[in-house]
């Protein structure tokens, strides 16, 4: 398990990081958002997209659980899963989305740990607390499996 650590300190930072993301992923890839409301997951996700060719605005995915963007390189599909944390994950069909030809971002994967595949990058985003105001961040990636090294590696 290889593991990487960026500090950002700007929204304008961490969408370039999801953009640069967004170039290498390939059809399959399952990354995990996780991390508190107002981390950055979405912001990222919008990089993400861009880096894809997606132009649509991204919106969380709150209360749809799932997005799906098909405008771009790859299927995106966005998903927020904080809902299901009295469980229901397994109705959604996730199955289908994980082992398809798109991209899947799932924020709050914890409440479908079960249902995740066994190869995966997680990214933990932690805010800087000491100021409310702060936009420093610090993103942990960590690659679970050879593909997501190699990814994690060009990042």
């Amino acid at each position: 398990m290889d593991m990487k650590t960026f500090k950002i300190n700007d929204a304008a930072t961490t969408q370039a990081l999801g953009q640069r993301l967004g170039q290498i992923v390939s059809a399959g890839d399952v990354i995990l958002l996780d991390g508190d409301l107002g981390a950055g997951k979405t912001t990222f996700t919008k990089g993400l997209a861009l880096g894809l060719g997606i132009e649509r605005n991204i919106k969380s995915p709150t209360f749809t659980i799932i997005r799906e963007y098909k405008t771009g390189r790859l299927p995106l599909y966005h998903m927020d899963v904080y809902r299901l944390e009295d469980g229901g994950g397994d109705e959604l069909g996730l199955d289908e989305y994980f082992n398809g030809n798109g991209v899947c971002v799932v924020e709050w994967s914890q409440f479908v740990a079960s249902e995740l595949p066994t190869e995966y990058l997680k990214i933990a985003f932690k805010r800087d607390d000491r100021d409310l105001d702060s936009t420093n961040r610090t993103l942990t990636i960590t690659a679970h499996g050879t593909h997501y090294t190699e990814i994690l590696e060009q990042l």
